[in-house]
């Protein structure tokens, strides 16, 4: 029955397209978790700060995932790894920096090592005994991106926000100064130094400063800085003159400014500008003589004791000072005698002097230099002359005095020669000197070792005496006190007998007194009564008592 089927009745297959698989619901978290953490990804490299180096000449207290980067007490940054630079020099810090601080990254920003410092200029960093060392950070003023740096090996003494300007001094030597000591205008605290190195030709030192604000508006370029370290001890013909600063100052050192009265006042002193660091305040407040003339001296005495800067005297008022000192050569004579420049001031000079009249007696007004020039004859004619004076014992320094010798002979002086000879005459320590020497010979002259000799011979011989007066002594306390005693015990024992016989009211001495004294007042009546009679009747002595008539 099979076989009788039809071919044709049988089904057919239908061909049918496959159909496209559809995404599982299974993977859906897999891609959020996969989309979310390229997010996260992204987002960590976008906030992320810029990774920086710093080379230090060592690694103190640095630790890597611990050591922070701090800038205004706000942390920006941690050490994230600590090696050795390749040549084994030095140390290379590597830094990542918060994205916050990224602008930060400048060319001229600084890094420095925040740890304990104690010094004469104070104390700092106390806060890292506890959490330990930290890099501390100064912020730059470019504009231009930077990740390498290297690490101050001091700390800045200023930060970047502070108010005023920087100043540059040359000196000498730095002297007992040093980074952060103080600065002082009219004693009070306004700045302070920043830094300090050798000039570039090696033969001074530039200091560099910086003055707060409001006070460096009173530097103008008038201003004079001078060192106000330690003790300024000065001893000179005026005496001994001590001056300091200030107590700080003594300990640590430190200058200080000040604008002289003879300078004009300017506008403040621009940023940087360059003045010179004067020794002591003396100096840097003279005024610089604008129409000084030179002079010079010759002195045949010594010159001992007379230095640059010692004073010129005109009759004892300041008039100048002197500027050189030193020996001359007279290739003709062969002499060699003391050679002394002074400095006169014509505005000093002048004022001490007179002025002049006119023949109408009226006061003739003219400048310093003809002034002085009309007062030349004070030298040539007057007796104006210089001369050396001690003007202290204790130190034996010498200055120049100006004054009138009326007896010195009259002069001729060159005044066209670049620098005029001035006359002296002799100092008055010449005198000292040849009288001092005068008592020195006479005590050579005198027989010291002869009087010395009768010295010790009146000496042994009053030793002599005197061992004698001893003996006499101890031979009166053992011989004569004694009996000197004895004799006074007597003495006392009679006086109380005659005591007791005398001085009592019955006793027998005072009534025998009594009777003997009433028998001579009896006498004394009869012999009164036989010299009445006698003046009445004297022819009695030679005829005898007549009888009286009744």
């Amino acid at each position: 029955m099979a076989e009788d089927t039809d071919v044709g009745e049988l089904p057919q297959a239908t061909v049918v397209p496959k159909k496209r698989t559809r995404i599982s619901v299974v993977w859906i978290i897999p891609i959020l978790a996969a989309v979310v953490a390229i997010g996260i990804a992204v987002q960590r490299v976008l906030s992320e700060g810029p990774t920086i180096t710093i080379v230090f000449r060592a690694a103190e207290g640095m630790e890597a995932g611990k050591t922070p980067v701090k800038y205004k007490d706000v942390k920006i940054g941690q050490v994230t790894a600590v090696r050795l630079t390749e040549d084994f020099a030095k140390v290379e810090l590597t830094v990542k920096m918060a994205k916050s601080a990224e602008g930060l990254m400048v060319e001229d920003a600084r890094f420095w090592v925040v740890s304990p410092r104690i010094g004469l200029t104070g104390i700092s960093g106390l806060s890292t005994l506890l959490s330990g060392n930290y890099i501390g950070f100064g912020a730059g003023k470019s504009k231009k991106v930077r990740r390498s740096f290297t690490g101050l090996e001091v700390p800045p003494t200023l930060t970047e926000d502070e108010l005023g300007r920087h100043f540059v001094l040359n000196a000498k030597n730095v002297g007992s100064l040093q980074r952060g000591s103080p600065i002082y205008y009219r004693r009070l605290r306004v700045g302070q130094v920043t830094d300090y190195d050798l000039a570039a030709d090696g033969k001074a030192v530039t200091i560099k400063v910086f003055v707060d604000a409001p006070y460096d508006k009173y530097v103008n370029p008038g201003t004079r800085f001078w060192n106000a370290s330690g003790l300024d001890v000065s001893v000179g013909t005026e005496g001994v003159d001590v001056h300091m600063e200030s107590l700080v100052a003594l300990i640590e050192g430190g200058l200080a400014f000040d604008t002289p009265t003879f300078v004009s006042q300017a506008d403040p002193a621009a940023a940087n500008t360059v003045f010179t660091l004067y020794r002591n305040r003396a100096i840097a407040m003279k005024q610089p003589p604008a129409i000084a003339r030179r002079f010079v001296l010759y002195f045949n005495e010594s010159l001992r004791g007379l230095s640059v800067g010692a004073p010129v005297t005109l009759l004892g008022l300041p008039a100048g000072e002197v500027t050189d000192v030193g020996l001359n050569f007279d290739p003709a004579t062969l002499d060699i005698s003391g050679r002394v420049e002074i400095t006169v001031l014509p505005e000093h000079l002048v004022t001490l002097l007179p002025s002049t009249q006119e023949a109408t007696g009226e006061s003739v007004v003219q400048t310093p230099e003809k002034r002085l020039a009309l007062r030349r004859h004070q030298f040539e004619e007057q007796g104006l002359r210089a001369q050396l004076r001690i003007g202290s014992l204790l130190t034996g320094q010498l200055y120049v005095a100006l004054d009138y010798f009326p007896e010195a002979p009259k002069v001729k002086i060159d005044w066209d020669q670049e620098v005029p000879e001035l006359p002296v005459v002799p100092s008055t320590l010449i005198n000292i000197e040849a009288k001092i020497t005068s008592i020195v010979d006479k005590l050579d002259k005198l027989p010291l070792e002869a009087i010395g000799n009768d010295i010790k011979k009146d000496l042994e011989d009053l030793g002599v005496t005197l061992k004698s007066a001893t003996k006499l002594i101890n031979d009166v306390d053992v011989e004569w006190v004694p009996e000197v005693n004895s004799t006074l015990e007597e003495l006392r024992r009679v006086l109380k007998d005659t005591d007791a016989t005398l001085v009592g009211e019955d006793a027998p001495g005072q009534q025998e007194l009594r009777e003997a004294l009433q028998e001579v007042a009896r006498a004394a009546r009869s012999i009164r009564v036989l010299a009445d009679y006698l003046e009445r009747h004297p022819e009695a002595l030679v005829r005898g008592k007549t009888k009286e008539k009744k």
